[in-house]
C-alpha cells in the first residue's frame, strides 16, 4: 500500500540532499550540459522547480500544465538564471509542494496528469521522489544510480517494470538482481528473456539512463523499451 505521508517525507530528504550538492556549484556549473541530451544542469534545475508547482496544481485540482508549449517556454525562460536564484526557487517550489500535501485531503481519488495520464493522488508524492532522485543523478555532480537509496530503487524498478507491462513491442520478460524479480513486457505464458544485472543497472536501463550494456540477457536480445 503506498504511503503517502512516508513518501512526502522521503521526497523532502530527497530535496535537501540535491539542495546541499547544488550548493556547491557555481554560476558556470550550472550552464554547462547536463546528462539530459540539449539540457543544461539549468534546464534541470528549472524543470525540476517547475515540476514541484505543476505537482501542487495537480493536488489541487487544476490542470499540471496549461499545455506542453507553456511547460516547455516555462523551463527555457528558467533556465539561465543564476544559482542562488536557482536555489531559491527550488527551496521555494519545495515547500509548496510539501505545504500542498500536507492539507487534508482524499488520497484515494484519482488525479489527471500530463497526455492523458491519471493515477491516485497518494502516488504523487512518489512520482516527485522520481523526478527530484532521477534528476539529481542527471545534473551529472557526483550522485550516481548507485547512491540512490534502496527503498527508491525497488520501487522505481516495480514502478517502471509494471509500465512498460503489456507492452506488445517489448519481448516478456524477467528481470532479476539476483535476490528480486520482476516481470515486464507483453503477455505472455513464460518470459522470452531473462535480464540479470545489479539494481542500479536495472534501473538504469528502465528509465533510460543507461543503455544496458552491463546487463547479461538470456534468451535473446536485450528489449527496446519505449521512451518514458
Amino acid at each position: 500500500m503506498i504511503d503517502h505521508a512516508h513518501d512526502l517525507e522521503s521526497v523532502r530528504d530527497a530535496t535537501e540532499r540535491l539542495l546541499t550538492a547544488v550548493a556547491k556549484l557555481d554560476n558556470a556549473s550550472v550552464t554547462q550540459s547536463s546528462r539530459l541530451p540539449g539540457w543544461s544542469r539549468g534546464h534541470v534545475l528549472a524543470h525540476l522547480a517547475r515540476n514541484a508547482d505543476a505537482l501542487v496544481n495537480v493536488l489541487q485540482g487544476r490542470p499540471m500544465y496549461a499545455d506542453a508549449v507553456a511547460r516547455d517556454a516555462d523551463i527555457e525562460r528558467d533556465a539561465p538564471r543564476p544559482l542562488d536564484v536557482q536555489l531559491r526557487d527550488l527551496r521555494d517550489s519545495a515547500a509548496r509542494f510539501q505545504e500542498a500535501g500536507a492539507a487534508p485531503a482524499d488520497w484515494s481519488r484519482t488525479v489527471a496528469l500530463r497526455n492523458g495520464v491519471t493515477d491516485t493522488a497518494s502516488r504523487v508524492p512518489f512520482r516527485r521522489w522520481i523526478e527530484v532522485e532521477l534528476h539529481h543523478v542527471d545534473l551529472g555532480i557526483g550522485y550516481e544510480l548507485e547512491d540512490l537509496p534502496e527503498e527508491f530503487a525497488v520501487r522505481e524498478i516495480d514502478f517502471l517494470a509494471e509500465r512498460f507491462g503489456g507492452h506488445t513491442d517489448v519481448a516478456a520478460a524477467r528481470l532479476t538482481d539476483g535476490t528480486r524479480v520482476w516481470r515486464t513486457g507483453r503477455e505472455a505464458d513464460s518470459p522470452e528473456v531473462t535480464v540479470t544485472g545489479s539494481g542500479a543497472d536495472l534501473l538504469g536501463w528502465l528509465a533510460g539512463r543507461r543503455d544496458g550494456s552491463p546487463l547479461t540477457v538470456h534468451g535473446g536480445p536485450l528489449p527496446v523499451l519505449p521512451p518514458l
